[in-house]
């Protein structure tokens, strides 16, 4: 065989090598593996593709493509709420330094599980229980026990460590996105300070793309003292309608995919915010319908679901959309 031939040979395998090396890659990976097969999965797919499409009439140039995602029943489950299972852990935490708070209401309520007494506390019992286990030290000593906190707290009816409580699903597509180069964030209830202790190890989220309740703050250089010092009352309750007014302050763009869940209608203005925008937009909400992998439930006046039906978003129902829940 002459040199000729032997290299268009090489050149020709080459070609064919190449040519079909990414169309197998398409036939056999699947960037969401953990969703079923259906219109949740359909639709997430059929929207990142049409929005990274280059000369299509829905591209989305990429500094735009912006993902907001709520984090309590959204990435990781709520029942109970994780930071509430914080605040106890404070409380216990904060009698062993101090016996004598074990006589003092709300210390002695929560030590005695006393579930009446908690469960009477009003907006601003529950707002000065959250001073107490949150505030009154600087930012790098509350690091150091949320770090306790998320190394050691297991959940009481799971009975798995905390970053076991994280949607397997919601990882995926939080990849997926990133590797379609939307820039993903965290809107949530939470307190940032809190969810950004563990929003890269969990979610690949750097904390400066964090969003949620924020506390008072006051620099202090003294005393041997060069800190932020975490001071008593919330600056803002990332809920309903602060979502749509945060994500402006920390962002100024509106997302073009936004996710929530059902549970206490927290996240369906950030998803109407979402809907807003000039460019095409996807709204998603998680349906807690599988009492045997995580919990069923669904709110009093079924306002999610309800808003998700008048404005066509798309439902994820647990049971029917996710192969697997958590991540193992």
């Amino acid at each position: 065989m002459s040199m000729i031939k032997l290299f268009r040979g090489v050149a020709l395998l080459w070609i064919i090598c190449t040519w079909l090396l990414p169309l197998s890659g398409r036939a056999q990976g699947d960037p969401l593996p953990s969703w079923n097969d259906g219109y949740a999965k359909e639709a997430i797919i059929r929207f990142v593709t049409a929005v990274t499409t280059e000369h299509s009439a829905q591209y989305v140039p990429p500094e735009d493509r912006i993902a907001t995602f709520d984090n309590d029943g959204t990435l990781w489950a709520e029942k109970p709420v994780v930071q509430e299972m914080f605040v106890m852990f404070r409380i216990n935490q904060m009698v062993m330094q101090h016996p004598a708070l074990r006589n003092k209401q709300p210390f002695k309520a929560v030590i005695e599980r006393d579930k009446k007494f908690l469960k009477n506390m009003g907006r601003k019992e529950l707002l000065e229980l959250m001073d107490l286990t949150h505030t009154g030290m600087t930012e790098a000593d509350f690091r150091r026990v949320a770090l306790q906190f998320f190394e050691s707290v297991r959940h009481p009816v799971l009975n798995v460590p905390i970053a076991q409580l994280v949607y397997q699903p919601q990882v995926e597509l939080l990849n997926y996105l990133r590797y379609n180069q939307f820039k993903t964030f965290i809107c949530s209830g939470g307190t940032a300070e809190f969810m950004r202790t563990v929003s890269w190890q969990y979610y690949g989220i750097p904390p400066e793309q964090v969003i949620g309740s924020t506390f008072r703050y006051q620099y202090v250089d003294s005393a041997g003292v060069n800190d932020i010092m975490r001071l008593k009352g919330l600056s803002t309750l990332n809920d309903k309608k602060e979502k749509p007014v945060n994500i402006q302050y920390y962002i100024g763009k509106r997302p073009i995919l936004a996710c929530g869940n059902v549970g206490g209608g927290g996240d369906i203005y950030m998803l109407r915010f979402c809907q807003g925008n000039t460019y095409p937009s996807l709204q998603l909400l998680v349906h807690h319908d599988d009492d045997d992998r995580e919990f069923a439930y669904e709110e009093d006046d079924n306002q999610s679901l309800n808003w998700a039906h008048q404005y066509g978003w798309n439902v994820i129902s647990m049971k029917n959309d996710w192969q697997v829940v958590f991540v193992r």
